[in-house]
Formats: structure tokens, C-alpha cells, sequence
């Protein structure tokens, strides 16, 4: 049996198929090859594991995680970048399934019956809210066993930061409370076509135990209410919610206190006590 033609360079895909990217859509192609195999190797050893892949646009990440030994399942909004990727599946032959749809819609539960990973250069404009869905399973564990994903770096430092830090907030805590969060690169803004205007990062999220006596609607709630309004004292922001004050005396917090200076575990302190 014959070897199957190397695959073209990414950039002759792209002209070969007319593509640009969609600011619309969000789209930035990342076209270093090796920077690609070098994110598709975060989560670890992918041989024969399942992956879902966000928006693989002409397939650079898509292709990586292929060589990689993964069996991915890519959604693609974009069809203009549908011919691309049916070259791929063709290359790979039983490794790749492509789907005309809009993973905001998406039903995971329904999509894999068995553990898989997330790995995928997401469209800036759904990044956050893709992370956030991803998060807010209401059992736990997930199904999924990590999250490796870009995001612009202003977005990345959010999801990792401390207390005390500027760019702590609701993020940061909906990622922390039952997940590990790490900074695994960073991405030069050269490093795409087109650049972007800013740096980009690839976070890591692994899950972990889950809080007993946690709800997570409660937790989204309160990070809610605490940060919409981020320099109001505690009590200010709480005391529009039933049995915040009271939450925060359970737990010792000073009302005085902003909230970028409360802890993940104090967050989930005041949310167990809202939860009962």
C-alpha cells in the first residue's frame, strides 16, 4: 500500500481555498507548525484519546492534533473552511469528524459518551463564554478530562490570577474553585496571520475536587453580584442578595473588603452558605 502525499504547507491551503480570516468570527490562523505541535502535546500523550477541537478554521491545529494519534471532533461555524478540513479527514483517514455548527449550542453530553479532551484556538469573541459553559457542568467531574485553549493574554492572566491582583475577578474563581489553572505558553501575536493587536496565551485546566456542599449556580450568582460592581465594599455589593450579610458573618469576612482581595476559598465559604 501506497504513502499517502504530504500534506501542504498550511499557507498554500489557505490560498488554495481562498480564505481570510472572518474578524466576525474571531478568527486568527495560527500557521507555525511547530508552535501547533507544541500546543497539541500540553494535555499529554493523545494516542487514541478523543478530542474536541472549537473553530479549527483551515485545520493547522486540527492537523497537529491528527499526528498527534488523536481521534478529534472539530466544529466549524465558518463553512468556507469546510473543504480544507474535508481534505484532512481524507488524510486521516476514521480520525477526523467535522461539524457544521456553533459550539455555543452544543451539547457535549450528547457528542461523546466516553472521556475526551477540549484542545482549540478559540475565536476571541466566545472565548470567555465557551470557558464558562465548560465550567458550569452542573455534575462533577466532567466528562471532559482538561481544557487546553488560547485566549488573548489579557483573558488568560484573568483565568489564573490571584487574589490581590488586578486582574483577579469572576473569571478567575469560576476556573479556580474545582479546576487547576496554569499558564502553559505563551503565543507571540507574529505568531498569526493575521497578527492580532495583542498577545495570546494557552491556559491548561485540569479538574479537580469539587467543594462538598457547593452549588454552582449559587457560586456563579454570588461572583456575579460581587464583581459587577468591583471597588464596592462586600457588603455593599451582598447585601442585595438573600443571605449575603449573613454569608459573610457565617464565613468571618470583613464586609469592608473588596472582592479582589477575597480568596477562591473564601468565595466558596460564602457559597456554601448560600447553598444550604
Amino acid at each position: 500500500m501506497s504513502e499517502p502525499s504530504p500534506l501542504p504547507p498550511l499557507r498554500e491551503v489557505i490560498k488554495k481555498h481562498g480564505l481570510t480570516a472572518n474578524k466576525a468570527l474571531g478568527q486568527n490562523f495560527l500557521l507555525d507548525t511547530q508552535l501547533l505541535s507544541r500546543i497539541a502535546a500540553v494535555p499529554g500523550d493523545l494516542k487514541h484519546s478523543q478530542v474536541f477541537e472549537v473553530g479549527p478554521g483551515p485545520g493547522g491545529l486540527t492537523q497537529a492534533l491528527l499526528q498527534a494519534g488523536a481521534r478529534v471532533t472539530a466544529v466549524e461555524r465558518d463553512e468556507r473552511c469546510l473543504p480544507a478540513l474535508a481534505d484532512l479527514s481524507d488524510h486521516f483517514p476514521d480520525q477526523l469528524q467535522v461539524i457544521n455548527e456553533d459550539a455555543l449550542k452544543m451539547d457535549l453530553a450528547q457528542l461523546f459518551d466516553t472521556p475526551f479532551h477540549i484542545v482549540s484556538n478559540l475565536p476571541y469573541n466566545v472565548g470567555s463564554a465557551l470557558l464558562i459553559k465548560w465550567l458550569s457542568n452542573s455534575e462533577w467531574p466532567p466528562t471532559w478530562q482538561s481544557l487546553t485553549l488560547m485566549f488573548q493574554r489579557e483573558v488568560a492572566d484573568r483565568i489564573i490570577a490571584k487574589e490581590g491582583s488586578g486582574t483577579y475577578g469572576r473569571l478567575s474563581i469560576l476556573a479556580q474553585w474545582r479546576c487547576e489553572a496554569k499558564l502553559a505558553m505563551s503565543v507571540h501575536r507574529s505568531a498569526f496571520t493575521p497578527p492580532p493587536k495583542v498577545m495570546s496565551a494557552i491556559v491548561h485546566l485540569t479538574p479537580k475536587a469539587q467543594p462538598e456542599g457547593v452549588n454552582p449556580d449559587i457560586l456563579a450568582k454570588l461572583t456575579q453580584t460581587a464583581f459587577s460592581q468591583r471597588r464596592k465594599m462586600l457588603r455593599q455589593s451582598l447585601k442585595g442578595l438573600p443571605g449575603g450579610l449573613d454569608a459573610l458573618a457565617d464565613a468571618g469576612i470583613d464586609g469592608a473588603r473588596r472582592p479582589e482581595t477575597v480568596s477562591v476559598e473564601e468565595f466558596v465559604a460564602l457559597a456554601r452558605f448560600l447553598s444550604k
